[in-house]
């Protein structure tokens, strides 16, 4: 009979054998092509010490092609908890040096087993995606496996902060998980997402891509808008991710983080009163209002290289974290089209599932017009953002700082979707339509044309109509947007607002 030492001999050499992954040929290899192996990365994550791996002696039960021979240590993934900053967070990391990191039945069982943890505890879930796919001598279980995942992706929106992280391959079925989830990290050079690589799309279509064109940050963060940042290295997105954390609550449940402020609230900025050119056609960059307006001059975007047209990011007011949608004039004018729809309402659920605050910036001449935005559903896009705005109950503060016209104009919060205070600074323009494009038609067949039209843009190429109306609140001066809206922010602090009963609304997708 074995002595206790022996007993404890065998289980520091087991662990010894699977912390060691597939072996330190395999570890070499994976650092050869600049990346991290799964427990180097859930170090780098994770508070030092902290991390507590689960599931280590977790052993794939496939007989088929000679799998029962196969020791395949931790199944090809390691999942664990530990803090971030101090909050707890659980994660999971694929690991490429077993098995190519490659799914099947148990791989698939330690994810879930980690997804379900995080929703019982309420806390984020980081999984990092590196793996050749689904486990294909596992068949329909490895298929199975993923369906699981999927159905906890799913379980778990809108109640705890899910990220995913493409830190390798991320091919076929195993992309959705990332899609379902709220944001997705990829790495310049070393990552790519797809669901057919470049061999079946030649083999198909007779298209020759390679992979990093296909499905690579670089793609991905600029023309798909599959991944919200397209980091510089490992090191880089490890550091992004703990940076979006310090953003969020840990569930639907808790407030957002508040930080202590040393930015005076009722800090003014003179040079806004300047920021928008008297020719009301010559752009400016809406960053800059915003980053006047936040604490320290600090923002965090998100999809900052996708949809240039419009700007969706987080940042800190008096301490508390908000979210911010703007208009950028500097990219087609700021108008709105298919993709800023999807960026902007996408960015809008989320702020509302988990208690973010809602600033809106507003300088948008319309939607974008054209057989291309007309074709691609520019109709049903748009409607996303209507109906995100509408269906959001947090605190929704809105400054129109110059074009507001139309059905962009609704769409950008306006009052009747729900916004609680409207601020607009002289220089907005709200209207039906630009001033002198609405006296070309109303004026059309009179003598004095001409004067009435410029009567016409004197009176209503302006914010005072609105306000005359009610739908704004406040005319202020821009220097003021800061204490403002964080005036206004302190005062729809314990905003409650219920919205009809119901299964679920039917968002058009």
């Amino acid at each position: 009979m074995a002595t206790n030492q022996e007993k404890l001999d065998l289980l520091r050499q087991k662990l010894d054998t699977i912390k060691l992954g597939g072996g330190q040929k395999r570890i070499d290899q994976q650092h050869g092509k600049g990346k991290y192996t799964a427990r180097e990365r859930l170090a780098k994550l994770f508070d030092e010490g902290s991390f507590n791996e689960i599931g280590q002696f977790i052993h794939h039960r496939c007989t088929n092609f000679g799998m029962e021979k196969k020791d395949i240590p931790g199944d090809g993934v390691v999942t664990g908890y530990g803090t971030v900053n101090g909050r707890m967070v659980f994660a999971y990391a694929e690991d490429f040096t077993v098995e190519g990191g490659s799914l099947g039945e148990m791989h698939a069982h330690k994810i879930c087993q980690v997804q379900e943890m995080a929703l019982k505890m309420g806390a984020p879930i980081i999984g990092i995606n590196d793996s050749g796919g689904a486990r294909i001598q596992e068949g329909i279980d490895a298929l199975s496996g993923f369906g699981s995942i999927f159905m906890n992706n799913t379980k778990a929106s809108g109640v705890i902060p899910q990220i995913s992280v493409i830190m390798g391959p991320c091919a076929g079925g195993a992309v959705y998980s990332p899609a379902l989830t709220d944001f997705v990290f990829m790495v310049k050079n070393t990552s790519d997402m797809f669901i057919t690589g470049p061999a079946v799309i030649k083999s198909v279509t007779a298209e020759e891509v390679t992979s990093e064109e296909l499905g690579g940050a670089v793609t991905h963060s600029t023309v798909s808008g599959v991944a919200h940042f397209a980091c510089e290295n490992e090191d880089d997105c490890i550091d992004k991710i703990k940076a979006l954390l310090d953003f969020l609550p840990s569930n639907n449940m808790e407030e957002t983080p508040f930080t202590e402020s040393d930015d005076d609230p009722n800090r003014e900025d003179d040079s806004l009163n300047t920021i928008v050119p008297d020719n009301s056609n010559i752009p400016y960059d809406m960053t800059d209002v915003i980053k006047s307006c936040v604490d320290h001059g600090e923002i965090f975007q998100v999809l900052e290289d996708y949809a240039l047209n419009a700007i969706t990011c987080f940042a800190r007011m008096d301490g508390q974290t908000v979210g911010i949608i703007a208009n950028q004039p500097k990219f087609l004018a700021g108008c709105l089209d298919i993709n800023a729809s999807d960026k902007t309402a996408r960015f809008i659920r989320f702020c509302d599932a988990f208690n973010i605050p809602l600033v809106t910036f507003v300088d948008v001449p319309g939607f974008l017009p054209g057989t291309t935005q007309e074709f691609g559903g520019i109709i049903r896009h748009g409607a996303k953002m209507l109906y995100a705005y509408c269906e959001a109950t947090v605190p929704k503060v809105t400054v129109v700082v110059r074009k507001a016209y139309g059905g962009a104009y609704i769409a950008m919060c306006c009052r009747q979707l729900g916004a609680d205070m409207v601020f607009a600074w002289p220089s907005a323009e709200i209207a039906v339509m630009g001033a002198d494009g609405a006296a070309n038609i109303i004026f059309k067949h009179d003598e004095d044309k001409e004067q009435k039209k410029q009567e016409y843009i004197k009176e209503f190429q302006t914010p005072y109509k609105a306000a005359e109306h009610g739908y704004v609140d406040c005319v202020i001066e821009p220097k003021e947007t800061r204490p403002r809206i964080i005036n206004a922010l302190a005062m729809l602090y314990s905003k409650r607002e219920e919205r009809p009963s119901k299964k679920h609304g039917n968002i058009p997708l």
